[in-house]
């Protein structure tokens, strides 16, 4: 069992910069993939970003590349989102995931998450 708690959202100025984190409970974070998620008002969930056990290997939605930066620290059982250039279209509640996988896996849709965080909401003002 993995229990996930996120921090770190709030409201920012467009062009500003905040940093999500995702803290985990448990001895197994070293055999999780980790991924952030985010569900804007009236739409569906979507993938943000994807990161392996070790953090080796990442994966960026389309509208966040170079922008957004997946990290974790293992000794921490943490993993973080440092979000910057934000734009108003980033609003939304960001959910972080785990799933159990293969070292050097990354899962860049929903179904390979088995647990899921209580989300921290990020609004962006224009």
């Amino acid at each position: 069992q993995v229990q996930l708690v996120e921090s770190g959202g709030g409201l920012v100025q467009a062009g500003g910069s905040l940093r999500l984190s995702c803290a985990a409970s448990g001895r197994t974070f070293s055999s999780v993939a980790m991924g952030w998620f985010r569900q804007a008002p009236g739409k569906e969930r979507e993938f943000v970003a994807a990161i392996s056990r070790s953090g080796s290997i990442t994966r960026y939605a389309d509208s966040v590349r170079g922008r957004f930066t997946i990290s974790r620290d293992n000794a921490k059982n943490t993993v973080y989102l440092q979000m910057n250039s934000l734009k108003p279209e980033d609003t939304a509640v960001y959910y972080c995931a785990a799933g159990f996988a293969s070292t050097l896996v990354v899962y860049t849709t929903d179904k390979g998450y088995s647990y899921w965080g209580q989300g921290t909401q990020v609004t962006v003002s224009s």
